[in-house]
């Protein structure tokens, strides 16, 4: 298949709780740090549209995961500051195509891979 476009999702597995993660902040950022976009989960862990914003390239991209916020609505007693309050996933994207950026996080650790 020619894919002459380049697009970016992203789901949020609780894996303390067993369950996606609904309601979580997600932030997208370019290789410098300045904010591109940003969405809230919905009931599956996942973005209702698409994060990347139109006509971004390949490049080095973050998606900024707001975890302790999360965990907090949930009412999971955290520390002060909490051990994982925001988690950064910093990647690059070389070519054209769909990248997909799972997380599983919990209070005290995290994993993430490059999806299909």
């Amino acid at each position: 298949m020619n894919q002459s476009y380049l697009t970016l999702s992203t789901h949020v597995l609780d894996t303390a709780h067993g369950c996606p993660a609904e309601g979580m902040l997600i932030r997208l950022e370019d290789g410098d740090g300045r904010t591109l976009a940003e969405a809230v989960t919905n009931k599956d862990g996942r973005l209702d549209s698409p994060i990347l914003p139109a006509g971004a390239g390949p490049g080095v991209y973050a998606l900024r995961f707001f975890v302790g916020a999360y965990f907090t609505r949930r009412g999971v007693a955290l520390s002060d500051p909490p051990f994982l309050g925001e988690v950064p996933v910093r990647f690059g994207m070389t070519g054209l195509g769909h990248y997909h950026v799972p997380l599983l996080v919990s209070p005290y650790g995290y994993s993430t891979y490059r999806g299909s």
